[in-house]
């Protein structure tokens, strides 16, 4: 990955307390996996900020390169690669994806 994606990615991920690397957006996921994530984050009605992978194939590739992961959706929370949809749907399942939404929200 060049720097500057590198850089954009990082800009993307330190600037939002919730950052969503998703196909579509919140308003229109383009896919499954990335819809579940809009859904259970619209549940918990928490603020967040979804880039769309599909409109920039440089993003796409290097969210996967960043994280170390290799699908997408990709959910960062405070700067941390929290996981994807699977993992999202554990945690909220659980009832830790609240707790840890709300202390990240707070700080």
């Amino acid at each position: 990955m060049n720097p500057e994606t590198k850089e954009r990615i990082e800009s993307l991920i330190n600037g939002n307390k919730i950052m969503i690397f998703m196909k579509g957006n919140k308003l229109m996921p383009q896919c499954g996996f990335s819809n579940n994530v809009v859904q259970i984050l619209n549940v918990l009605g928490v603020p967040f900020e979804t880039f769309d992978v599909l409109s920039d194939p440089e993003i796409r590739q290097g969210i996967k390169e960043y994280s170390n992961w290799p699908t997408i959706p990709q959910v960062y929370l405070n700067g941390e690669f929290l996981g994807g949809s699977d993992i999202l749907i554990e945690l909220y399942n659980s009832g830790q994806l609240q707790e840890t939404v709300e202390v990240a929200l707070a700080s």
